[in-house]
């Protein structure tokens, strides 16, 4: 799909389009007031199309509602009147996933070329919304202030969030897995994003590339996570994660289970022991080695990818275990925000480390009591063997810390099912050890259109991880779950690290508007952010 911006809003489309969507946004005020003097410009265009609509009570105003109309004297065969709700609530998330609705409303057309006219989103952008600040974004947040000093160009915000979301609304779940498919995404063959003469358009066309790699990388996170344990075992996500690093650039590197265990990895290799499957480490890596990024970091992103989790001998229930196919989901985000950073800036240093596992029950496996050593040399005693993301992350973390020598760790897993009874599936939860650190990776996931909410890593409860056995254990009492595995991850930690919990937000059980079943790319595109410097405070 090629994708072009024109200014000089609805005169300045360079050819007719196949559709053209026009954004209808509840606000008051100056930006109002230019909104309504536009869409007056487009009731008349179409020949009354808006007026009849409303008068009908069919003119949509709710969020990713539509309605579409004869063009009239419009460049299009066919106008989508599209709701984007109020202004008011207008943050970075809304617009992305409206252009994702869109698009979405495509599939089963035999559209082509498809126009967005961004001038309304412009008007609403350039009051005080939060979305057009350089660190704004969600229309709530972690208790912190998210409007840097820096004012975005309107345009350009509205480019990046359109075209991220046009891309990520053309992918289609099914289409990997499935023989026959009710309705195909458009074949789109080219985007034109319809901007007010008064936007940057230099700016905006540069946008357009970084939007694009972005989002490509959030559509391959999602691709990736949707493969079956079948098809996607541990070593099967290295072999991915080196084809993916020698395309873009980055150094691959993959420690199987023999060097595993020269290194004490003891709690990896615990999960791992159950399956037939072998687990891994898969490093990929960016930049000089030892050298640090423009921020002075050396930033290391630590992945939990376990391609299936039965739980082990604490063996889950049966019904819902297909969906543990989706427990990879953090391990692909890190490989694949990896990728997206080489591609945004060759050579800039970043570290990527993905532990791989399945954790299955067998003869083999890890039994609840066992005791096992950590690659920092704490024995951990094993009590719920469905406790385990945390000890492979543990490992990773250390390992990261101590081979690669990371400054900045963060790491990314499907951890708990608390999360999601805590926050649902649309707010992710977070700790960390530096708050510094913890609040540019909230800044990040702003910008990102995410939105991850803190949790405190409370001394008192490492009592319920009390052992007699070992230096502590990895489960404990039902007391405080969320917040015990963050501190259980903060034993193998010594530099600044934050935790992202994505557990309710990586994986969607019903179709939305903006997206269907199955992952979602969560944190892919925060990761990216936080590794660009999109975090950092102005």
């Amino acid at each position: 799909m090629r994708i072009q911006v024109s200014a000089g809003g609805l005169s300045g489309a360079t050819a007719k389009s196949g559709l053209l969507a026009i954004p209808l946004i509840n606000g008051k005020g100056s930006s109002e007031r230019g909104t309504s003097a536009h869409l007056t410009e487009v009731d008349r265009r179409s020949g009354g199309q808006l007026t009849a609509l409303r008068a009908v009570g069919d003119a949509p105003s709710k969020r990713f509602s539509f309605s579409t109309a004869p063009a009239g004297s419009l460049p299009a065969e066919q106008l989508l009147f599209a709701g984007l709700g109020s202004a008011e609530t207008l943050d970075r998330q809304a617009i992305l996933r409206w252009a994702a609705a869109v698009t979405r409303k495509l599939a089963g057309r035999n559209v082509r070329r498809l126009a967005i006219d961004a001038t309304p989103i412009v008007a609403a952008l350039k009051g005080d919304a939060p979305a057009l600040y350089a660190n704004g974004g969600a229309s709530f947040g972690a208790g912190i202030d998210a409007r840097s000093k820096e004012r975005l160009d309107a345009g350009v915000l509205a480019v990046e969030l359109i075209v991220r979301g046009v891309i990520e609304g053309s992918f289609h779940e099914g289409l990997d897995g499935k023989s026959h498919v009710e309705a195909f995404p458009a074949p789109l063959e080219l985007l034109e994003i319809l901007l007010p003469t008064s936007c940057d358009l230099s700016a905006a066309k540069a946008a357009v590339r970084r939007s694009e790699i972005i989002a490509d990388g959030t559509v391959r996170t999602k691709r990736w996570s949707n493969r079956p344990a079948n098809e996607m075992p541990p070593l099967g996500i290295a072999e991915e994660a080196r084809d993916r690093a020698r395309a873009v650039g980055l150094r691959a590197r993959i420690i199987g289970v023999k060097e595993l265990e020269r290194m004490g990895a003891g709690m990896l290799l615990a999960v791992g022991r159950g399956s037939d499957n072998p687990p891994c480490m898969v490093v990929l890596s960016g930049g000089a080695p030892r050298s640090k990024d423009p921020l002075g970091r050396r930033l290391a992103m630590v992945g939990k990818g376990v391609c299936f989790d039965t739980g082990g001998i604490s063996i889950k229930p049966a019904d819902g275990m297909e969906e543990m196919k989706m427990d990879k989901n953090g391990a692909i985000a890190v490989i694949e925000a990896a990728a997206t950073v080489a591609q945004l800036d060759p050579g800039r240093v970043i570290h990527a480390v993905a532990a791989c596992v399945e954790n299955m029950p067998s003869g083999h496996a890890t039994r609840p009591g066992d005791v096992v050593t950590a690659l920092n040399g704490k024995r951990v005693e094993i009590t719920n063997t469905d406790a385990e993301g945390r000890l492979i992350l543990g490992d990773a973390l250390h390992f990261a810390e101590r081979d690669l020598g990371a400054t900045h760790l963060v790491d990314v897993a499907t951890l708990t099912g608390i999360v999601n009874s805590t926050f649902g599936g649309e707010v992710a939860g977070s700790c960390g050890t530096d708050p510094n650190f913890l609040d540019e990776t909230h800044l990040a996931a702003r910008r990102a259109g995410e939105v991850y909410w803190p949790y405190p890593l409370a001394d008192a409860y490492m009592k319920n991880m009390d052992s007699w056995a070992g230096d502590f254990q990895n489960s404990g009492t039902r007391e405080a779950m969320l917040i015990r595995s963050g501190l259980f991850l903060r034993e193998f930690t010594t530099v600044p690290w934050v935790h992202l919990d994505i557990a309710g937000t990586a994986y969607r059980r019903a179709n939305a508007p903006w997206a269907g079943r199955g992952s979602t790319g969560a944190a892919h595109s925060t990761l990216v952010e936080l590794a660009m410097g999109g975090g950092v405070r102005r």
